[in-house]
């Protein structure tokens, strides 16, 4: 057995959506590292560039609002001007709102829904003919849903829609991990824990006390922990593996 072969994703072709910050740009930077090359995409333009710049490897920048039907179909649309087949794709793009139950607000819901829970599903959708062309029974392509620990278990803040979106994720990763096995595709999600971004800032070093006590691991994700979880399952040694939702949190959910 060929350990190096067997975690490989060198030469394979990933997308990565939200990939020039946090979550994303860990999972598009230890796909890269290992020989992928990889699309990260984002709103705005400049972070995009910049992403691109600090990052290592062959990474290409997109800039694209995939908040919409339209933008998401402007962003397959560059893909496949520049490929003819697609055997990663990464759904991070997401965002939250927090808000008192008495004060929450239909704005909140839906903006939270659409990015975390609408985008992933008809991006994948349009994506789906490249992910099929060259998916194999022994090398599947892979859908990475990007979940949250906070499906998982309920945490203080109050982000109503946010738990929602990221719950039916966990649900829809299992649906069409059962649909799409035939065609060679596996779909996982991941759940991470508290991984410092720019979605969760830890502020000072009484909360950073609090967080880690929360954690049995005893300390908060690193980008080699996110890279890890997403390398295995787009490589030959997670082609078993579909429908399942890893937590990647240190134990917080237990």
């Amino acid at each position: 057995m060929d350990i190096e072969k067997l975690f490989s994703v060198k030469g394979r072709i990933a997308l990565v959506t939200g990939g020039s910050a946090g979550i994303g740009r860990m999972i598009a930077t230890g796909l890269a590292n290992a020989g992928a090359r990889v699309y990260i995409c984002a709103r705005r333009a400049d972070k995009v560039a910049s992403a691109v710049d600090e990052m290592p490897g062959d990474v290409i920048g997109l800039t694209a609002d995939v908040s919409t039907l339209e933008g998401i179909k402007k962003l397959v649309a560059e893909i496949k001007d520049r490929e003819q087949v697609l055997h990663i794709l990464v759904n991070n793009a997401g965002t939250l709102s927090d808000a008192p139950v008495d004060e929450f607000s239909e704005d909140q819901w839906d903006d939270v829904i659409d990015l975390n829970l609408k985008t992933p599903f008809f991006l994948m959708q349009q994506l789906l003919p490249l992910m099929r062309a060259d998916a194999t029974m022994e090398l599947p392509a892979n859908v990475i849903n990007i979940g949250s620990v906070g499906a998982l278990k309920i945490g203080p803040r109050e982000v109503y829609s946010y738990q929602a979106s990221k719950g039916a994720i966990h649900w829809i990763t299992k649906s069409l991990a059962k649909k799409l096995g035939p065609d060679h595709i596996t779909v996982n999600a991941i759940a991470p824990g508290f991984f410092e971004s720019d979605m969760t800032v830890i502020v000072d070093d009484d909360m950073r006390k609090m967080v880690e006590g929360m954690v049995p691991r005893g300390r908060t994700g690193t980008p080699e922990d996110m890279a890890g979880a997403a390398i295995y399952l787009a490589s030959r040694a997670g082609a078993y593996v579909t429908g399942s939702v890893i937590p990647v949190e240190g134990g917080l959910a237990i």
